[in-house]
């Protein structure tokens, strides 16, 4: 660039229109790479050189010449001019690349509806068409904001009501947008964009809602792309409904299954639900996540399924069992594993439990004499509400022991049938529970 600028300067000082359109034309070249306001160089450097020729003694342009310079003038100027342009469409769909880039392994790792929300929100946020934006969708038949930025952002998750008393519905995009828009200062919005936003099967999720404190309109790309990033965001919702709609439909069937299969090994029923309620207590005060609680829970309802499989001669004996009928009905922890292999959504941690809840701290359990850390984390939590529920409820072979004499005899098992550590939280959650029922 200083090669361009000296070649500029010595067309000028001699007169030498040729060179200085050449030295003009290098110096934007070389000036247009550098960005901010070196573009602009060569449409300051040539004007200014043409009037300092134009002010030495004994020049005299022709009208061609001067014509010639203003055309030069003129081409520089356009041309630097979309070179500004093209740079900015470039950043622009750089930033759009970078965005939906980015915001697809954000929408991925999302684990429910409000974080796919919340993450899609942020990455349009990221991209700059409008400072306030909103997504608005129904919460129990009300329409809410459930994420924001800028002026909406005092407005989450508040239901949107028809304003001054209006009793019209709010059960369609153009009111709930109405309504919403509504909230904001007139400075605020004025000019937005409504985008409604569909999962599969055009199923409607929602609506986006930008707003701008601008007179600028949005204009036909910035509506493309604004469209597009709801497309998405609605695929990840729809696929996210998609899946919740399934594990709710295999939680109401492992359920039913759990209730249906006690029927036959316990007449007064509630069995079940007791063993998966109180694990699920003691999982979530050992602090395990929701995945892995559910894991338990599901393999508390589906722990005696190979009972199916025990005849109905040993499930009910009224009195103790005999060597053989004992090794028969211990084959029902491997019976019910076997028969879950098929269904490939169940976690390894469910197996786990179904398989291993026979199993003894001290290794002189069944199936496979498992000792200690090697138990399964599911199954040592649960052998323990297991039998603790047994000992408190009455069977064929045994009458109801009371709560006191059963936590005695877990206390008193710690460390050789169960888990030392998990009675221990055990014993203080039930302990807990006792004080509470005191002070109600």
């Amino acid at each position: 660039m200083l090669l361009a600028l000296l070649a500029t300067a010595y067309a000028a000082w001699h007169h030498q229109q040729g060179l200085l359109c050449g030295a003009t034309l290098l110096l934007a070249l070389a000036s247009w790479s550098l960005g901010g306001f070196w573009r602009w160089t060569a449409l300051v450097a040539f004007p200014v050189a043409t009037l300092f020729a134009m002010m030495r003694p004994h020049f005299r342009p022709t009208v061609e010449e001067s014509v010639g310079a203003l055309l030069m003038l003129a081409g520089i100027g356009w041309i630097t001019l979309r070179e500004q342009g093209t740079r900015t469409e470039m950043a622009w769909q750089r930033n759009i690349i970078e965005a939906l880039h980015v915001g697809s392994e954000r929408l991925n790792e999302a684990r429910d509806a409000d974080a796919i929300i919340r993450a899609g929100v942020s990455i349009l946020n990221q991209l700059g068409v409008a400072p306030n934006l909103a997504f608005v969708a129904y919460r129990q038949g009300t329409p809410m904001i459930l994420a924001a930025t800028g002026a909406f952002e005092s407005y989450l998750e508040k239901p949107i009501q028809p304003s001054d008393n209006d009793s019209r519905s709010v059960q369609a995009d153009h009111w709930v947008a109405e309504e919403t828009l509504m909230l904001l200062a007139r400075e605020d919005r004025r000019r937005y964009l409504v985008a409604p936003v569909y999962g599969r099967s055009s199923a409607h999720l929602g609506v986006l809602i930008l707003t701008r404190p601008t007179e600028r309109d949005f204009d036909e790309e910035e509506k493309s792309v604004i469209a597009s990033f709801g497309r998405l965001l609605g695929a990840q919702l729809g696929q996210w409904h998609a899946i919740r709609d399934l594990r709710d439909a295999n939680e109401l069937t492992l359920r039913s299954l759990g209730a249906a299969l006690e029927r036959r090994d316990d007449e007064t029923g509630g069995h079940t639900q007791r063993v998966v309620n109180t694990s699920m207590r003691l999982a979530r005060r050992l602090g395990w996540d929701e995945e892995q609680v559910k894991s338990l829970r599901w393999g508390a309802y589906l722990h005696d399924l190979g009972k199916i499989a025990i005849p109905d001669a040993i499930l009910h004996k009224p009195g103790p069992l005999d060597p053989a009928e004992r090794k028969v009905i211990q084959t029902h922890t491997t019976i019910g594993y076997d028969m879950l292999q098929d269904l490939h959504f169940l976690p390894a941690e469910t197996l786990d439990l179904v398989r291993y809840h026979h199993e003894q701290w001290d290794g002189t359990g069944y199936p496979a004499g498992l000792r200690g850390q090697n138990i399964p984390d599911t199954a040592r939590i649960f052998t323990i509400v297991d039998v603790y529920d047994a000992l408190t409820n009455a069977r064929p072979y045994k009458t109801a022991w009371t709560k006191e004499r059963a936590l005695q005899e877990i206390r008193a098992q710690a460390g050789k049938q169960f888990d030392p550590h998990y009675v221990e939280s055990f014993l203080r959650m039930m302990s807990e529970q006792d004080d509470a029922k005191l002070v109600s």
